[in-house]
């Protein structure tokens, strides 16, 4: 009787689970997404799954330092401006610098704290600064994305912290690095920052395509248990700037790995005449391993490993050390 019991059970469970799926976005059916564009000629030399919709993680983190970088160019901040933590940014979990609500962070170190350590308390500082709160400056990067042509973008935080309406693609990402590229190219280098120094501590850059894959300069990695590992990389070599995007990593290593051959083959693509040719992309893309286990990131992963005893800070790769509690970072 009692495993009767336990099957029936089981089965309620099973069944409650199938439903969330079924109403769930499209994003949780599949997570792996990419595209690779010439920045120069707009070409994409590279597309698979690149209109559908996924969830961006702290991608997302790249348009709210858009939105900051425009706010800079208008005079509307100044790098040594401190912005003040609230309450609701210092109860964001991790990646964060476990800012103290009532305490401040400077525009310059909260771009370095974006880039380097992704950090979600940071990006709701920021969101309250340039929004008054963080769900109204949703609302303004969702119409700063649609007037930059990310039609398919939808923004409800600052930091890409899971929200099921939180919904971006592959394309509309390269747009955003474009953008970046093009409407900021005097911020543009903030990407390439290697660690940020915030109190006693020294962050790293979780891009690590930087300094390990030619010409790899910038941009943006994100982690979420739904979204998997993303990255959003940008390269120059041999005077093309490549854009390469990818959603649903099931590790950081296979995602680099991937974007890393993505990367590669996109400068397999060009000719003689230093032209992209069709054939030879076809060819340097067909010949990629696909990623292994795309979908695997719905457990909660910590580098690289399934981790179940505690959850995983979201919002991008944290690491054990940040998940035990430290009693909060004060502001500089």
């Amino acid at each position: 009787m009692a495993i009767r019991a336990g099957g029936k059970k089981i089965r309620a469970v099973l069944g409650a689970l199938a439903l969330c799926v079924a109403m769930a976005p499209a994003a949780i059916a599949e997570k792996y997404a990419s595209i690779v564009v010439d920045a120069q000629t707009n070409e994409v030399l590279h597309a698979r799954h690149a209109d559908e919709p996924r969830y961006p993680a702290s991608l997302t983190k790249a348009m709210t330092l858009y939105m900051l970088f425009d706010a800079l160019k208008a005079g509307e901040v100044t790098f040594d401006e401190k912005l003040y933590v609230s309450r609701h940014a210092a109860s964001q979990p991790p990646s964060a610098l476990r800012l103290r609500a009532g305490s401040s962070i400077s525009v310059r170190d909260a771009i370095n704290a974006l880039v380097t350590k992704s950090a979600n308390d940071v990006a709701a500082v920021v969101g309250e600064r340039l929004g008054g709160t963080e769900s109204r400056f949703a609302t303004l990067m969702t119409a700063k994305a649609k007037a930059l042509g990310m039609s398919n973008t939808t923004f409800r935080n600052a930091s890409g912290l899971p929200d099921t309406q939180q919904l971006s693609t592959a394309r509309d990402m390269a747009i955003l690095a474009e953008r970046l590229l093009e409407d900021h190219a005097d911020y543009y280098h903030y990407f390439a920052t290697s660690s940020f120094d915030w109190g006693s501590r020294t962050y790293k850059n979780h891009n690590n395509l930087l300094d390990r894959v030619d010409g790899v300069d910038g941009i943006k990695t994100g982690y979420t248990r739904a979204s998997g590992f993303n990255l959003m990389a940008s390269a120059t070599r041999d005077g093309h700037r490549i854009i390469a995007i990818m959603f649903g990593g099931s590790t950081s290593k296979s995602r680099d790995a991937h974007v890393t051959d993505l990367i590669e083959a996109a400068y397999e693509s060009y000719d003689e005449n230093d032209k992209a040719d069709a054939l030879k992309a076809d060819y340097a893309f067909s010949a990629l391993q696909s990623p292994v286990n795309p979908n695997g990131a719905a457990m909660p992963m910590l580098n690289g490993q399934v981790y179940s005893d505690r959850p995983v800070g979201e919002g991008d790769e944290s690491t054990l050390e940040e998940l035990v509690p430290s009693g909060g970072q004060g502001g500089k």
